[in-house]
């Protein structure tokens, strides 16, 4: 069993919330990491897990033009090519034949706001025919630029090994 986990980062705490994520899993299963920009534009046969995060803009996933206002304020953007937006809107539906089950998750500013960038991702998941294995969460951050709430990669970290228990017992039940 394999994870992959897409995400897009602009100021790097959803970089560091994906690679929580990650070590959770890693205690169940194998987990990749891919920055959206290197990410393929199929989901391989072999995932089991797919994970998609990225940072909540203008209350959703990111567009070229909320990046672009991101790159303004630091130059070290991680992200500046296509965001998971754009990834998700180009990927196909689930293959025949595919098992993999997938969730989202977001980094955000403020928890008092409606929009979600792990929402809208998962969506259009799920209208991509994607079986989802949980719910969207959130990660806050301080300020629009981090640093992450105390505590929150811990969260991620167990987050990420709930997952991997989780997707690794549904297999487990599917088979005996």
């Amino acid at each position: 069993m394999r994870a992959l986990i897409v995400y897009e980062s602009m100021f790097g705490n959803t970089r560091a919330v994906a690679r929580a994520v990650a070590e959770g899993i890693e205690a169940s299963m194998h987990a990749d990491i891919l920055e959206v920009g290197a990410a393929h534009d199929t989901v391989p046969q072999d995932v089991t897990l797919l994970v998609v995060g990225g940072p909540t803009h203008a209350l959703s996933m990111s567009w070229p033009s909320t990046r672009r206002d991101a790159a303004g304020r630091s130059p070290s953007v991680i992200s500046r090519g296509r965001g998971i937006r754009e990834w998700l809107g180009g990927l196909p539906g689930v293959m025949a034949g595919s098992r993999t089950e997938a969730t989202t998750f977001d980094t955000r500013a403020t928890a008092h706001l409606s929009g979600s960038a792990a929402r809208a991702a998962s969506r259009r998941l799920d209208r991509l025919g994607y079986p989802l294995v949980a719910a969207p969460v959130s990660f806050r951050v301080m300020t629009l630029t981090g640093p992450l709430a105390g505590g929150e990669l811990g969260r991620a970290r167990a987050w990420g090994r709930n997952l991997g228990v989780e997707v690794v017992a549904r297999r487990a039940s599917n088979i005996s």
